[in-house]
């Protein structure tokens, strides 16, 4: 790989976007990201907003721009040890972990049926279980399976390699480590749900029926652990009754000082999910502000018009179990009418933040909240949720103009 490359750190939908973007005018990218698969968290959405399409139609035809594509180099299950250097000249060192399976995999299922081990499954945020050699998700890119060798329960387990007709099951691959010289680098690296357990009050962990907002996109999705039927977690009944929990952690200097941008867009659409599928449901979203800027307000408008849904403002102070029904009873600061608000539902979903997933290195810098300043250092970038909070739309704009960045430092050096 030539000093006249882009490094591209993380495959989600920002780190894609920079990379065609990039590629389809000539230059070499190289895309790397540390799951099994690209995608990143859009890969787990079950629709957008405001359209509310399914995000795999922009996936699908984004992967299909880089399979045929001879200047994007892909590497899944990789991470960035280490990177030196200036503009027009960095050299990147990349960790490549063992899949365990080749090229020649076809994705038959043959091993995963012969498999007899099973594990939590990371993409449905441990809502089911997946056989220890797996395809991560129906669209995956690269659509290949890969092998957790750590939960396997002995070390001569080799059904998997038994049951492939393809050769494809290699259990001595070893890590790699990889060197690049590139001319400049962008880190597309996103972002992880804000921890829940963190806020004792709201009861994740505690409280049977209290999911996160990425559960909830789980739920919904046709490929997701109840098959799209939003049911509560402890005893799979349908939830007619779902409360949205706005700003959980966000706004609050004990846990998130900063605004996430999207959790109120996200709960608006999810509060569609429930009633889309059940007509005699009911949903409350209690919010502290919701902000829905431009052309989203449209889509704010078309939900509270659903009688079904109240919108509801006050800030959730307490969830707790309500042993009649194993449902939830929430209490809320009234902030309207004063006083407090009690009330009960099968479930409550809490609209988590968004936190920065990168880690602390010598080539970046920070801002207070932990996301990466852009264009500080000649040559390194950051594009998406990695600079700031925003949604899909936003961050494939930004992508698009980081890649125009990552270019201009590659004609300058």
């Amino acid at each position: 790989m030539s000093s006249k490359s882009i490094l591209i750190v993380g495959g989600g939908i920002s780190g894609i976007t920079t990379a065609v973007e990039a590629a389809e005018v000539g230059y070499n990218t190289v895309l790397v990201e540390k799951n099994a698969y690209l995608g990143g968290r859009v890969a787990q959405l079950n629709k957008y907003f405001p359209k509310l399409c399914p995000p795999y139609c922009g996936l699908e035809m984004n992967l299909r721009r880089i399979k045929p594509n001879p200047k994007i180099t892909v590497y899944t299950m990789t991470e960035v040890e280490s990177v030196s250097g200036t503009e027009g000249n960095y050299t990147a060192t990349l960790k490549v972990s063992p899949r365990y399976v080749n090229e020649k995999c076809t994705a038959c299922n043959a091993c995963a049926e012969a498999c007899p081990v099973e594990t939590s499954n990371d993409f449905n945020f441990g809502m089911d279980k997946v056989k220890a050699i797996h395809l991560p998700h129906e669209m995956a890119y690269p659509m290949r399976y890969v092998l957790d060798k750590d939960v396997c329960t002995d070390s001569s387990c080799d059904a998997c390699v038994k049951a492939c007709k393809y050769d494809a099951i290699d259990l001595g691959m070893k890590p790699e480590t990889v060197e690049l010289t590139v001319g400049s680098i962008v880190y597309a690296t996103g972002w992880n749900p804000y921890q829940a357990e963190k806020m004792d009050n709201l009861g994740y962990g505690t409280v049977k029926n209290v999911v996160t907002n990425m559960m909830m996109e789980r739920l919904a999705s046709p490929n997701g652990p109840t098959k799209g039927k939003i049911l509560r977690p402890s005893d799979k009944k349908e939830a007619k009754k779902v409360v949205f929990v706005q700003c959980a952690g966000s706004r609050d200097e004990n846990h998130l000082n900063y605004c996430s941008a999207i959790c109120c867009m996200a709960s608006l659409k999810q509060a569609t999910y429930v009633r889309d599928q059940y007509p005699d449901s009911e949903v409350v979203v209690a919010y502290i502000d919701l902000r829905a800027p431009g052309k989203y307000e449209d889509f704010l408008n078309k939900v509270d018009a659903d009688e079904k849904i109240t919108l509801m403002k006050g800030k959730v102070a307490k969830i707790e179990e309500d042993p009649a029904t194993g449902g939830v009873i929430l209490t809320a600061e009234d902030v309207e009418g004063g006083g407090k608000i009690y009330e009960k539902a099968d479930m409550a979903v809490l609209a988590t933040g968004m936190v920065s997933s990168v880690t602390q290195n010598s080539v970046l810098q920070f801002e207070e909240n932990g996301f990466i300043v852009s264009g500080t250092s000649a040559g390194i970038y950051s594009t998406g949720v990695a600079k700031r909070p925003s949604d899909v739309t936003t961050s494939i704009q930004d992508a698009t103009g980081t890649a125009l960045k990552s270019i201009q430092s590659l004609v300058r050096s």
